[in-house]
């Protein structure tokens, strides 16, 4: 993602605020003791004694609440002697010099616990209203929210402007021409219908909204945090329709739905700002397998499979988007606390469950490699992972059994002798029995722990 819209934006976004910023000012002056963060807009007039008269405002009776909206307004001021005034006021209430970069600015913010203004969200509703007036819903009106603000970013594109996939064409695998056997594919098998999604393809949408096997699903893609998720688009009983919000938080997508225009959790498929927050809604996760073309149209040679007539004109080459980032360990977007026992952008095997709530564990792709077959547990959850050749991971409720032989494709043994074979949706075995899949992705290293810094490691 962009993270700066391009000079026009910019400029009519400064002429938009300063706009609000006088039709502020004509409502009402400045409360007593905290001044509304509308005055930061006029931050942005052409009368320079007005703009050096709000940073002195703001520092003679600073406090803690201005930090943010400040952070968020410097990337678009107009001129560098005021971003420098900026700076300087938050050095001060940091106490330190902290340079140009951003980031270290955001993690000294994360550090610490401050009161948010009483007009943060209202503020966030003005700035990001101006980019795309439909940003305004999601924060004005003191929505309720499960999340710091303050760690919601903007990732630099309108809502939906990275397009979701919505009842994509299918091809049969034989009409695949263009994938290569080693093209990263995400593999799902629901009740029989067989389909595979593309890294390739996906990395351009992050979110395919899809009927399959009769049910209504969103499989959602967070580039930046390397995670791939399915989820059950029905909640609390109704059909929640998702979209790509345009902003981030710990450097994971934040999706919205159409009805409410609440905020959801990619990674938890929760509602975490809006009005749907705090009605126990949660999607529910499907399995979904990352592997290879080869290995999957192998495993399932009547698989359907996107085609490149999406309806979009991109480069669908593998590895064309995001190839920079996905080359480096570096971040597009920081996040409050990073761990140093994996790289940022290793792959772990990500694992949470209802039966072990509060609880997560996170393998290493590589131990996984090594470890063929590999027993744990997540709180009462016992798993056993299988994981073939090509690096795919399969997730099964074990419950009191013990593998200990696997073929690498459909036949497993456990430790009693008896065989059982591998399937998308479960494990059969001796008199029909069927120890059931369980939901699992992966993701990047970074972007796990960001989300759950409690997580156990395996490696």
């Amino acid at each position: 993602m962009p993270s700066k819209p391009p000079p026009a934006a910019r400029r009519a976004l400064l002429l938009a605020l300063l706009a609000a910023a006088a039709a502020g000012q004509a409502r009402g002056g400045a409360r007593a003791e905290t001044l509304p963060l509308r005055v930061l807009f006029r931050l942005f007039d052409d009368d320079r004694a007005l703009a050096r008269d709000t940073l002195q405002r703001l520092g003679a009776g600073w406090q803690d609440g201005y930090a943010a909206p400040l952070l968020e307004l410097v990337g678009f001021l107009p001129d560098r002697e005021l971003q420098q005034g900026v700076l300087a006021l938050l050095d001060r209430a940091a106490g330190r010099p902290m340079g140009t970069d951003l980031n270290r600015r955001y993690e000294w913010l994360w550090s610490r616990t401050p009161e948010p203004h009483p007009d943060y969200a209202e503020f966030k509703a003005a700035l990001y209203g101006q980019i795309d007036a439909r940003f305004r819903e999601y924060f004005a009106n003191d929505r309720p929210a499960s999340i710091r603000l303050d760690e919601i970013r903007w990732g630099g594109v309108e809502r939906d402007g990275i397009p979701p996939l919505k009842n994509p064409k299918m091809v049969e695998a034989g009409a695949a021409g263009y994938l290569s056997a080693s093209n990263i594919v995400f593999g799902i098998a629901v009740d029989g219908d067989v389909r595979a999604y593309p890294k390739r393809i996906l990395a351009w949408h992050e979110m395919f909204k899809d009927r399959i096997a009769g049910r209504e699903l969103t499989g959602v893609y967070c580039t930046l945090c390397g995670a791939m998720i399915l989820y059950d688009s029905q909640a609390g009983g109704r059909h929640h329709e998702l979209g790509t919000s345009g902003f981030l938080y710990r450097s994971n997508k934040l999706m919205y739905d159409h009805a409410t225009k609440s905020l959801w959790s990619t990674m938890e498929g929760t509602p975490v700002v809006g009005p749907l927050v705090g009605q126990g809604l949660e999607l529910t996760p499907l399995h979904v397998v990352t592997t290879t073309w080869g290995a999957w149209k192998a495993r399932h040679p009547r698989t359907r499979v996107l085609s490149l007539d999406t309806g979009h004109r991109r480069d669908y080459a593998e590895g064309a988007a995001y190839r920079e980032y996905f080359a480096s360990d570096r971040l597009m977007f920081n996040v409050p606390r990073l761990d140093d026992r994996l790289p940022n952008k290793a792959e772990v095997l990500a694992l949470r469950f209802p039966a072990a709530p509060g609880e997560t564990l996170a393998i290493a792709a590589d131990f996984l490699l090594a470890q063929r077959v590999h027993h744990d547990r997540v709180g009462a959850q016992a798993v056993v992972v299988l994981t073939d050749a090509s690096g795919a991971n399969r997730v099964y409720d074990p419950q009191e059994l013990r593998f200990v032989g696997w073929d690498g494709q459909r036949r497993l043994r456990d430790s009693a002798g008896h065989d059982w074979q591998v399937g998308e949706a479960a494990l059969e075995g001796p008199g029909g029995r069927r120890l059931p899949r369980l939901a699992a992705h992966r993701a990047f290293w970074f972007g796990w722990y960001a989300a759950y810094p409690q997580t156990r490691l395996v490696k």
